[in-house]
């Protein structure tokens, strides 16, 4: 009505009580739908036609859509039963929630005990109103074909676009509605199996609505009469039940899937992107982390903090933390999923090399100076530096095979010193130092006091920083003192 007198905009206007600005576009879009106003909120001529019924504009558009059709009549009985009180009355079993139940009560075809007469009175004599004004409202259109019955799943669904359903794959009696809405009935019935139904009445109080009554939509009318709002595509997305890519080639009608079916070949961008939002949904942590990743990782990220701000620091390194990582999936790891579309193929990531990749070549020879794996100590051995603990970097590594190492060494471009987890013969820590110079001067007596008791056959020299480096217990206690 609003449309009708020119005003667009229900806001514009001076209310005593302004009606609720949700119900107000729910209208407006459901008026559009019907093409009874246009995209700019204006009211079209077949809104205007719809004016000159005397029915919610649902029932008028399918009144002018059914005589069109040559089904006037059948639409007149619809729009009186859905204006009037149910005609059947509640009885102690379950409600028939079918619209053809009233329809054959309606025609005379059934004498039903639990009949409503007043109310049917009230709907013969308003589907005669209905049926004289919508052949007045259009003049002769549709007037050359002859009535002839008709389907009143399509023409409900003319007046309920939003609530045409189809039946959920996890069951009978569930529904999900062209608005994307759930629906199911309350209790068993007869239209529970039927693929395709239009839900007429709702009780929407609950999460799924319960469907009060239906009637059954054919396939046929439907692709034929909404062609205009079918959709055919294709898509390639990311799952989340199925924790993969899905590509498919669907039909749809809004939210209804209509048929679906895998394609054939999934463009590898596609899939690619896809794969991402997995990821993105999963977290980095799916990916498949191990020891040299993490390991690889913390290097990087510790020499990116060892130059922060340092006077003469290379160009910028990569930032490689989680959070980090998370944010620029797309950068980088996009090269490295070719194949990957589920998240159990994440496995094939290969993350070290993905990491790796995000260094220049003058880069990776830093990293190598700046923070190696691996550091050799006096001894010969070469021990893993450890740059995920707190104390980083650091290493574990036998008290004697240190021997003749006067100071500690540093990485980071000389800035941090390692920290040095001394170990006994048994691989028990005896000291944690990042000052080995302090450690020969002064706490070392002690230690080598205690060791000396507990390992009479390994080397304890007074002067550490002239022995000789040893794996284990020597092939002579010379030098012993």
């Amino acid at each position: 009505e609003l449309a009708s007198w020119g005003a667009r905009d229900a806001a514009a206007l001076r209310w005593l009580d302004p009606p609720p600005a949700a119900q107000l576009g729910s209208a407006r879009d459901l008026l559009e739908r019907l093409g009874a106003l246009d995209s700019a909120a204006g009211i079209t001529a077949h809104g205007r036609e719809l004016t000159r019924v005397a029915a919610h504009p649902r029932l008028a558009h399918m009144l002018l859509r059914a005589r069109v059709l040559g089904q006037l009549p059948l639409a007149a009985q619809l729009a009186a039963l859905l204006s009037e009180r149910d005609l059947l009355r509640a009885g102690a079993g379950p409600r028939d929630a079918d619209v053809r139940a009233r329809l054959e009560i309606m025609r005379g075809e059934d004498r039903a005990p639990a009949l409503d007469r007043p109310a049917l009175q009230r709907a013969r004599r308003v589907a005669r109103d209905l049926e004289r004004q919508a052949h007045e409202s259009g003049g002769t259109a549709g007037a050359g074909r002859a009535d002839t019955g008709g389907d009143p799943g399509l023409l409900l669904a003319f007046a309920y676009p939003d609530r045409i359903g189809r039946r959920r794959a996890s069951g009978a009696g569930r529904f999900i509605l062209a608005n994307g809405r759930g629906a199911a009935f309350a209790g068993p019935q007869a239209l529970a199996r039927q693929e395709l139904i239009v839900a007429v009445d709702l009780d929407d109080r609950e999460r799924d609505a319960r469907i009060l009554l239906a009637v059954p939509l054919e396939r046929r009318d439907l692709m034929e009469h909404f062609a205009d709002r079918i959709r055919r595509r294709e898509s390639v997305q990311w799952s989340t039940r199925e924790q993969a890519v899905i590509a498919r080639r669907t039909v749809e009608l809004d939210a209804l899937v209509l048929e679906e079916q895998p394609l054939a070949e999934v463009p590898a961008d596609a899939a690619r992107g896809a794969m991402l939002t997995g990821v993105r949904e999963l977290g980095v942590a799916a990916l498949p982390w191990n020891r040299e990743a993490r390991d690889l990782q913390a290097r990087i990220e510790f020499v990116r903090a060892a130059l922060g701000g340092a006077q003469g620091a290379p160009a910028a390194w990569p930032e490689v933390s989680d959070a980090a990582l998370g944010a620029t999936l797309e950068s980088w790891l996009t090269p490295w999923l070719d194949g990957v579309t589920r998240r159990e193929h994440l496995a094939r990531v290969p993350l070290t090399d993905a990491l790796r990749a995000r260094l220049t070549f003058e880069q990776r020879r830093e990293l190598e100076e700046w923070a190696p794996a691996n550091l050799t100590m006096p001894s010969g051995s070469r021990i893993r530096v450890d740059y995920l603990d707190d104390s980083a970097p650091a290493v574990s590594v036998r008290l004697q095979e240190v021997f003749g190492l006067a100071d500690t060494p540093r990485l980071g471009r000389g800035r941090v010193p390692v920290t040095f987890r001394l170990l006994s013969p048994a691989r028990r820590p005896v000291q944690v130092t990042r000052d080995l110079a302090s450690f020969w001067r002064g706490a070392y007596a002690e230690v080598r006091k205690d060791l000396r008791g507990r390992y009479p056959k390994h080397y304890w020299p007074e002067n550490p920083l002239e022995a000789q480096p040893t794996r284990g217990v020597p092939g002579s206690s010379r030098g012993r003192r």
